[in-house]
């Protein structure tokens, strides 16, 4: 009778982290893409003033390199 109630135990607390886990997983991912849209790392406006900063005036072909290959690592 106790070795039943022992395993109940057992299975139940399995079930109950890994239920946190995945809930804490999706919870984190939404947070982190609200995150991501509100604060985006790199964009066309940024990339022109830092060249600008190093005494470049950058074309608009140079913009879309530097972004293409930002982006390719994404």
């Amino acid at each position: 009778m106790i070795n039943l109630a022992w395993w109940a135990f057992v299975l139940i607390l399995i079930g109950v982290l890994a239920l946190g886990g995945l809930v804490g997983f999706i919870l984190s991912r939404r947070w982190f893409k609200k995150y991501l849209e509100k604060n985006p790392p790199v964009n066309e406006r940024m990339i022109r003033e830092m060249m600008r900063q190093m005494g470049r005036t950058p074309s608009e072909k140079q913009v879309r390199q530097i972004l293409a290959s930002m982006n390719q690592y994404k």
